[in-house]
């Protein structure tokens, strides 16, 4: 099939490149020049295990392709809307204007393949009622339909939860007409005359259904709801137990004991239970403030209340860091402090909300020597927060340093012998951020540990 996708961040990139790898031929649309001119080339603008293998393969094949030209996807049968939506610069909502600009551009080529049956697939994380609005345009154009297919990817699992996902959710302007052809069932036969738009994304996504990933069809405000629901759950789930953290600390107690013990409950799980400096990135923070914005703009903001206090009690965590590293330094000017992480999550180069360059700033703004280190993301954080010194060689980031404060889980960091460490710094002092460290080989080679939410 001839596929678009418009928008080719983290997202879309990765979404052109993995439809590229099931077969289709596709193109990637985005107004960034420079960054069409490096994806063309084969080289990825971020880092993403797996992506540049797929991109420099669908690249070789001839199926996948990029330009800055709408003209160019006037004969593809999807369009994938992939645009970002940041938080708004006046307020907590989601900023829309990226994905309302994109449709301005397409609806000047969807009358090209007008009565050919077009549809046009929003993927990006919208408040409920977006898709609605946004049909009502597309659809005056004959023959153009819209679905609503939210993603679920992780960053350093994104072309994994792309090709082999665990579920796909589509999202209609009628689910009962499209319950009704038999989109419930995975493999069953789809009327194509009552839900034509099931029909045609159903073909996309042929190869990872035959595989009986679940196909889930709903209206378009509860698809939109379903993708910031997981979002919203995940970061309450991880400020709760940052929140039992504070109470471990003041008890003497073991969040990391608690967090197993809990976690071994099929009705809590242990995933996203592991105390420590809170979430980052460019999903959680800015979609919860936006569905707290959405619903008050609904009249239903005290639903939601709870949300704010796990957005605040995510950023009191990172002030909490702080406060250890003054508590163990007697004090933070002009000590030196290596902070051993820059991007939000390992396996990413996203310094977007990050907590580790957050932690960092913090920590320099009150008078401290802070030296930052990162396997792929000190590009990324330089043009963030230039006024924070990287160094990439990690031997030279930890010279000399006063307090070693570990905020991104990288395997290298992981994997660090304290010994050897303590052979470089100035004082064998440590802050593990994280909850990863064997924290008793780091006592035993001298160090003085601090870790949130144990003893």
């Amino acid at each position: 099939m001839k596929i678009s996708v418009i928008g080719v961040g983290y997202l879309g990139a990765v979404h052109a490149a993995s439809m590229a790898e099931l077969g289709h031929e596709v193109i990637g649309l985005d107004v960034d020049t420079e960054r069409i001119q490096r994806l063309a080339a084969g080289q990825p603008p971020f880092h993403e295990p797996g992506f540049e293998e797929i991109l420099r393969r669908g690249i070789e094949t001839g199926n996948l392709r990029f330009t800055t030209d709408y003209a160019d996807l006037a004969d593809a049968e999807v369009h994938f809307l992939g645009l970002g939506t940041p938080q708004r610069a006046d307020g907590m909502g989601a900023d829309l204007s990226y994905l309302h600009a994109a449709v301005d551009s397409l609806l000047e080529v969807l009358p090209a393949r007008a009565g050919q049956g077009t549809l046009v697939v929003g993927k990006s994380t919208v408040p409920a009622g977006t898709a609605r609005a946004l049909a009502d345009r597309i659809e005056a154009v004959d023959g153009a339909r819209l679905m609503w297919n939210p993603e679920f990817l992780r960053e350093g699992f994104a072309v994994q939860d792309t090709i082999a996902p665990d579920r796909i959710v589509y999202g209609v302007r009628d689910e009962y007409a499209a319950r009704a052809a038999g989109t419930e069932e995975p493999g069953r036969q789809v009327d194509r005359a009552r839900a034509p738009e099931v029909a045609l994304l159903d073909a996309v996504y042929a190869r990872i259904l035959e595989t009986g990933v679940p196909r889930l069809v709903m209206g378009f405000e509860t698809a939109e709801l379903v993708k910031v629901s997981a979002n919203a759950f995940l970061a309450t789930k991880i400020s709760f137990i940052n929140a039992i953290a504070e109470i471990c600390e003041a008890t003497g107690a073991d969040v990391t004991d608690i967090s197993r013990a809990i976690g071994m409950d099929d009705r809590i799980g242990s995933k996203f239970l592991r105390a420590g400096v809170g979430f980052g990135g460019g999903c959680l923070p800015k979609d919860i403030r936006a569905f707290i914005a959405s619903a008050e703009d609904l009249g239903v903001g005290e639903a939601l209340g709870f949300l704010r206090e796990v957005d605040e009690l995510n950023e009191r965590r990172r002030v909490h860091v702080v406060d250890i590293a003054r508590e163990m330094l007697g004090g933070l000017e002009g000590r030196r402090i290596t902070v051993l992480g820059a991007a939000f999550k390992p396996d990413s180069d996203d310094v977007r909300d990050s907590p580790a360059l957050d932690v960092a700033n913090q920590l320099q703004v009150a008078g401290a020597d802070v030296v930052v280190t990162d396997p792929e993301a000190l590009d990324n954080a330089a043009r963030r927060a230039p006024h924070l010194r990287g160094v990439a060689d990690l031997d030279d980031a930890l010279t000399g340093a006063d307090l070693v404060v570990l905020l991104t889980e990288w395997r290298q960091y992981r994997d660090l012998d304290p010994a050897a460490v303590a052979s470089r710094v100035a004082a064998p002092r440590l802050i593990d951020g994280r909850n990863v460290l064997p924290l008793r080989a780091w006592r035993e080679a001298g160090w003085e540990v601090r870790a949130l939410g144990r003893p």
